[in-house]
């Protein structure tokens, strides 16, 4: 966008207490039926004017409508049995009780499309959509059919597929894929996991972004990354592959994180979404601590190239927190652009 320094969220934002518990994942629903539509159109003009309130340039449906980024694409897919679940090793990072896929899996109807058309014509901001990764969704999965996760993966990417080409066909700008798996699974990032997000982005003309984070603020990802020392480098495994994929736009962790600013070097020429919001407490950080940030960005990134957003989703904090947070981010982006234009 002509816009320099577009601000924008990584992925969710906390749900009214009317819809949903606060401040828990897959939280369940408060209505059902018809009631719940409704809520969920309430919740999403809620967050939206929330987002613009806060001076966020790049909106989203801040995933009000589902109730995990992953688990509820899969709920509208052939072949995956919600009823039959096993329990599994999430990202070999901590054990939940997961779904089965049970015969060949298949998109059949549309998932988030009618979402996307209502946001669409609440507002005449760019929208950013958010879907989960092949290799991120067949880590949240007990998988009996396929017994090989490369497969299925290609599987997902084909899905995803279909559904991303009907999101932009409803006037989403940006696709986002939620990869946190690719900080993991080294090995199969470069042997097929970029490969299989290619797939699931091919044929589309909107911009395409890949979200790679260290996770949700929740314990069991806040105790792993106290094991991984004194400096993050995962992302040195994926950048090199991913800087010479086709994906416009890379989505990285950054404030507060041990995460070597210069690893951005490895993706010089791509659009960096840089993480200047930690989601994993509750201290809203000030304008100019985002702005502090966004300038260590900006030694391995050009300034048209680099869009200020959050670490991860903010499903899990308390909505005044996420909202502080979003008006720190706008703050410290206007900080930026005034410094970059020499006023």
């Amino acid at each position: 966008m002509s816009k320099l320094l577009p601000t924008s969220t990584a992925g969710s934002l906390p749900k009214p207490s009317w819809l949903a518990e606060p401040e828990k994942l897959w939280s369940p629903w408060k209505l059902t039926g018809d009631e719940l539509i409704l809520a969920k159109q309430d919740a999403l003009r809620v967050s939206l004017s929330e987002q613009i309130q806060a001076g966020v340039d790049i909106v989203s449906d801040g995933e009000q409508t589902r109730q995990h980024f992953v688990t509820t694409f899969i709920e509208h897919l052939n072949g995956v049995d919600f009823d039959k679940r096993e329990t599994v090793r999430i990202r070999n990072r901590y054990d939940a009780s997961v779904p089965t896929v049970v015969s060949e899996v298949s998109r059949t109807k549309p998932v988030f499309v009618e979402d996307a058309k209502f946001l669409r014509a609440l507002t005449d901001r760019p929208i950013k959509w958010a879907l989960p990764g092949p290799m991120t969704m067949i880590d949240t999965l007990y998988d009996a059919h396929y017994k090989s996760r490369e497969k299925l993966a290609w599987e997902f990417a084909i899905a995803l597929n279909q559904e991303a080409k009907e999101l932009e066909a409803a006037g989403v700008d940006i696709i986002q894929f939620d990869e946190p798996a690719f900080n993991v699974f080294f090995d199969e990032v470069n042997d097929w996991g970029v490969a299989t997000l290619e797939r699931a982005l091919e044929g589309l003309k909107c911009e395409t972004a890949v979200h790679i984070c260290y996770g949700y603020g929740i314990k069991a990802n806040t105790d792993w990354k106290q094991t991984l020392g004194s400096e993050w480098r995962q992302y040195e495994e994926a950048f090199p592959k991913l800087q010479k994929s086709k994906v416009d736009i890379i989505s990285l962790e950054c404030h507060n994180s041990r995460v070597p600013m210069d690893l951005i070097e490895l993706i010089r020429g791509k659009k960096v979404m840089v993480g200047a919001i930690d989601v994993a407490n509750h201290t809203i950080e000030t304008a100019e601590e985002v702005a502090d940030t966004l300038r260590k960005a900006l030694q391995f990134v050009d300034a048209d190239k680099l869009y200020p957003s959050t670490n991860c989703g903010m499903a899990p904090l308390p909505r005044h927190v996420a909202r502080g947070k979003l008006q720190a981010l706008s703050g410290g982006a206007e900080i930026i652009r005034k410094e970059l234009v020499g006023l």
